[in-house]
């Protein structure tokens, strides 16, 4: 259950109706998810997060799958299960293949389960790995 009211149309202030309208307008849907209904609560933290997650995610180095595939794995790592549900659609929509996906699960297990035996075992990190300011040595895989 939601902590905040996941506002309509009709409820929304002005100022979050207008984040609507872009995210419609831009998303080319006349669909506004809950999660953008929840942070309309908060008129200006709906239209920071719009604005920020439109540069993080929109054209630049990283494929837009990647960028989706990514997503996914930082929200199973958080337990978050609406991003998990939205990012997913989002990748599925832009070609996630099913084996794709179990791929990215099986990464994700993996890094989750390395993570913690390097945490609890307190495993130093190897000179090699760190960024010195040196640029690369002959020895850089």
């Amino acid at each position: 259950m939601a902590v905040v009211p996941i506002l309509s149309d009709k409820a929304a202030g002005a100022d979050a109706l207008a984040v609507f309208d872009d995210i419609r307008a831009k998303r080319n849907t006349d669909y506004v998810n809950n999660f953008w209904r929840a942070l309309a609560a908060d008129p200006a933290l709906l239209r920071a997060t719009w604005e920020r997650l439109q540069v993080v995610m929109g054209p630049g180095h990283l494929d837009p799958l990647v960028k989706e595939m990514i997503y996914i794995a930082v929200s199973v790592t958080n337990g978050c299960s609406y991003c998990i549900h939205s990012h997913t659609a989002a990748a599925r929509a832009k070609g996630m293949t099913d084996a794709q996906q179990g791929e990215l699960m099986a990464v994700i297990a993996m890094a989750t389960q390395t993570n913690a035996l390097a945490t609890a075992l307190q495993v130093p990190v190897d000179d090699r790995f760190t960024v010195t300011g040196e640029g690369p040595t002959d020895d850089t895989p």
